[in-house]
């Protein structure tokens, strides 16, 4: 029984030893870590390209000439027979400045031309009694030179006296404000009771006759347009289309939007009313910076505040990030203003699955579509 008892302990020993062993051995073992999947990516090689402009702008309609009506004379507004939006015809009578002072010195000035004509008129009748006396030989000719002298300042002065009056009556004039052509009053600038300097605009004047489209675009798009391009409008209200020509682009742009404003000229467009909304497009513009980098956005990665794409090294078929600053859209692409070069190939598509450093593979669609061989499958000897 104590043998049966020995035995039993030492196999139960023994047991527990090899648990041991076990372990230690499995503790001291390395996991391996699983090899990083190579990758297939697609590629595509960065180059300039030309950059297509085309967008859609809204524009006001607005008379192709258009006039700023102020009084030639400073004064106090005291009449305003128009207002805005009223049609007005040639000539007519659309505000008026006190003129009373213009009348009073008009009145001195007729008064100085008749003190002016009595002086030549006794100048003339004093010259042509000297000129009997000098035929009779009482007087010399120096005498006779004298009288005409006098009777040609007193011309000069009944001129210049004429002259002045000219000059007053037209200020007195100047003080009724008429229109110089039919058109529509836009804009009122100044009301009654307000003290006028000469030339204060009080009115603007949009002409009758052709219509222009008015709209403002970009640096880019005002680089790529020109004088006479032709270009189609949509009137916004009935869809009406109009075909026209670009007839002005601002040289400057504005201080403020720094944009550029462009005038279209169109085509039967003098019954189209003023300020209504046109839907002017411009399409296949011809780009004016023909080494623009543009990246389909499946190549672009967020991190974090930047935007990065993958860039490959061929040396070691590697992709690494390269942190890009990004442009306007052009379509499906964005320009990218900075981070590249031409010639670089950059990961066009999977690129929130890449890490830095990984391997990778050029993607070809005529590996991807081929069909897989077929494997054969080992058997075991003495298994059925």
């Amino acid at each position: 029984m104590f043998f049966c008892f020995s035995l039993a302990a030492r196999r139960v020993f023994c047991f527990c030893t090899f648990l041991v062993v076990l372990i230690g051995l499995s503790a001291c073992s390395k996991t391996e870590v699983p090899k990083e999947p190579l990758r297939a990516v697609k590629l595509l090689t960065v180059s300039g390209t030309a950059m297509n402009i085309e967008g859609e702008y809204s524009a006001e309609v607005r008379a192709r000439v258009e006039s700023r009506l102020g009084f030639q004379v400073g004064g106090k507004l005291v009449q305003r027979q128009a207002d805005q939006g009223q049609r007005v015809v040639s000539g007519q009578l659309l505000a008026q400045i006190d003129a009373n002072d213009y009348q009073l010195a008009l009145q001195a000035a007729r008064a100085l031309v008749s003190a002016a004509q009595s002086q030549r008129d006794l100048a003339e009748a004093d010259f042509k009694r000297f000129e009997t006396l000098k035929s009779q030989n009482f007087i010399s000719s120096a005498e006779l030179e004298r009288r005409e002298a006098t009777l040609k300042a007193a011309d000069a002065s009944l001129n210049q006296a004429k002259a002045q009056a000219q000059v007053q009556s037209n200020q007195a004039g100047y003080a009724r404000l008429l229109a110089t052509h039919a058109g529509v009053i836009t804009a009122v600038e100044a009301e009654v009771g307000q003290v006028l300097s000469a030339g204060q605009p009080v009115f603007k004047l949009a002409h009758e006759g052709p219509r222009d489209a008015v709209f403002a675009v970009s640096e880019a798009v005002a680089m790529a347009l020109q004088v006479g391009q032709p270009m189609q409008a949509k009137l916004a209200s009935s869809g009406q289309v109009f075909k026209g020509k670009v007839r002005e682009l601002a040289a400057s742009a504005d201080p403020i939007t720094r944009t550029y404003a462009v005038k279209l000229a169109l085509e039967g467009s003098d019954r189209l009313p003023l300020g209504a909304t046109l839907h002017v497009l411009a399409a296949n513009l011809k780009g004016s910076q023909p080494d623009v980098i543009k990246l389909p956005t499946s190549a672009l990665l967020k991190e974090g505040q930047t935007t990065v794409v993958w860039v490959l090294d061929e040396s070691s078929m590697t992709v690494q990030t390269q942190v890009v600053q990004l442009g306007p859209l052009d379509g499906n692409e964005v320009v990218i203003v900075s981070g590249l070069k031409p010639g670089q190939k950059v990961v066009s598509a999977g690129v929130h699955v890449l890490t830095a450093g990984q391997k990778v593979s050029v993607y070809r669609a005529a590996d991807a579509q081929a069909p897989a061989s077929p494997t054969a499958v080992p058997t075991l000897s003495g298994q059925r």
